[in-house]
């Protein structure tokens, strides 16, 4: 049921026609599970745009974040679903173009990043992570890298004060690592918190809200495509039961919905990376 869109002309590794017609369009996104994971989450997404455009999305698996942006900038995917850190850094780098955001359970187009202890934790506040060991996320990472390193710092925790501390490529290896002791402490975004609160993981800190993660595209992008799939997305409504049963079977921070997605929205992320040398450490994020 395509929405009446014409087919397009792309450029390099994107001109691909699919067996039953329609031009092939690849979307990746940066490595937020393991790979079996990634693939569970996100090909509905891509099944739902075959099924209301006219295109035929392929799922590219990024092995890093760094990746990711990079094959969005050199073309051959025309979309990805990015960090915030990685939008701004593909942003400043070649002004990708940010078109939606999703929105949580409560309808809000934002998330938070939580640091997390074991339940069984003698650690209660920020102020007992010194001399403790922690695992951040990958340094390109948003939630598990960028902001908890801000909060420890505001928190009386600057890098120094650590007595250890690694950086894991996946949100889900952070949660384990906390889980099986490797760790004291560790940062995640919210829906993994929340995945694995259950299995012994305990709420230390969070922050504040931060604006939840851009589908962005190219800037050479084609204008038709562009907005296919913006309205694809935008017109999401998670309360409408024919789409519910097909909503429970993405990646739990896109099944609410999305909103639109502007730069400015990202202006927060982009002073905070400017500061950071001055903040939780010279060098700590880059």
């Amino acid at each position: 049921m395509g929405l009446g869109f014409p087919a397009l002309s792309l450029s390099g590794a994107a001109a691909e026609r699919a067996p039953g017609g329609g031009t092939v369009v690849r979307f990746t996104v940066i490595p937020r599970y393991n790979p079996l994971l990634m693939v569970k989450s996100y090909q509905p997404i891509m099944d739902y745009l075959n099924e209301v455009t006219p295109y035929r999305f392929e799922l590219k698996l990024a092995k890093t974040y760094e990746e990711a942006v990079a094959l969005l900038r050199s073309g051959e995917v025309e979309f990805a679903s990015l960090g915030d850190v990685t939008f701004t850094e593909a942003y400043l780098s070649f002004q990708a173009v940010p078109l939606v955001r999703p929105r949580n359970a409560g309808g809000e187009p934002w998330y938070r990043s939580i640091i997390v202890v074991r339940r069984d934790s003698d650690i209660q506040a920020l102020s007992d992570l010194k001399g403790r060991s922690f695992a951040f996320g990958n340094v390109h990472s948003t939630s598990g890298n960028l902001k908890p390193r801000l909060m420890l710092f505001r928190g009386g925790v600057p890098l120094s004060d650590l007595g250890s501390y690694v950086n894991l490529e996946k949100h889900d290896s952070v949660a384990k690592a906390v889980l099986k002791g490797h760790v004291d402490a560790g940062a995640v975004k919210d829906v993994i918190a929340q995945r694995y609160q259950e299995h012994g993981l305990r709420f230390l800190a969070e922050s504040d809200p931060v604006p939840s993660v851009p589908i962005v595209c190219r800037p050479e992008t084609p204008a038709d495509l562009r907005e296919a799939v913006r309205n694809a997305l935008l017109g999401i409504d998670p309360s409408d039961p024919a789409l519910r049963e097909q909503l429970a079977e993405w990646d739990p921070e896109f099944r609410h919905g999305f909103a639109e997605a502007r730069v400015e929205d990202y202006g927060q992320i982009f002073r905070e990376m400017e500061s950071i040398g001055q903040t939780c450490g010279e060098g700590c994020h880059r």
